[in-house]
């Protein structure tokens, strides 16, 4: 497993060893071992996968008294995939990072509890896997406007995204709970 530093503070990007031949291509997508050599020691105690049509965006969304770690990756297209540190202690507080995740190149992103996430379908639909730390918590579950000035995020549109009620409804950055 190789691991790209990124510019948030505890994310990290991963590329797994893949061994493709005229069949197809095995990778591991997760051992408790090789992770824990990363620094990741972390309990996945949920496993989400979601499909989403091309131009679909979802997110930012974190969990307030129940945070989740994340580890996402994307099994059939791409997406834009976006962390944004709500951490206030730390360096990288505020900010954010975009990652291309695709079954073409096979890219995992680990992002510890603490963050916003979300993501945008930049292929024709795309299948969307991650572990996560904690459980679903609907009572804690909060979002951040996709389009916060403040985060200036470069989510590469070339039309209005599809998104849901929800993500509509998100709230500015600044007024957002986040992590002391």
């Amino acid at each position: 497993m190789k691991v790209v530093p990124t510019t948030l503070q505890g994310v990290l990007l991963l590329e797994p060893q893949v061994f493709g031949d005229d069949r197809g291509f095995f990778l591991e997508s997760y051992n408790r071992r090789t992770f824990a050599g990363l620094g990741i020691d972390e309990e996945f105690v949920q496993d989400n996968h979601s499909f989403s049509i091309g131009n679909t965006l979802r997110g930012l969304h974190y969990q307030v008294r129940q945070p989740q770690g994340k580890l996402v990756r994307a099994i059939v297209g791409a997406v834009l995939d976006v962390a944004v540190d709500l951490r206030r202690h730390s360096a990288t507080f505020g900010r954010t990072e975009t990652f291309l995740l695709s079954d073409v190149n096979k890219h995992m992103i680990w992002m510890p509890a603490g963050f916003g996430h979300g993501f945008r379908v930049v292929s024709e639909t795309a299948h969307v896997t991650y572990k996560s730390t904690g459980f679903y918590s609907f009572a804690d579950e909060r979002t951040i406007a996709w389009d916060d000035p403040d985060l200036k995020i470069d989510w590469r549109l070339d039309g209005p995204p599809i998104l849901s009620q929800k993500d509509r409804l998100g709230v500015r950055f600044r007024d957002a709970e986040v992590f002391e």
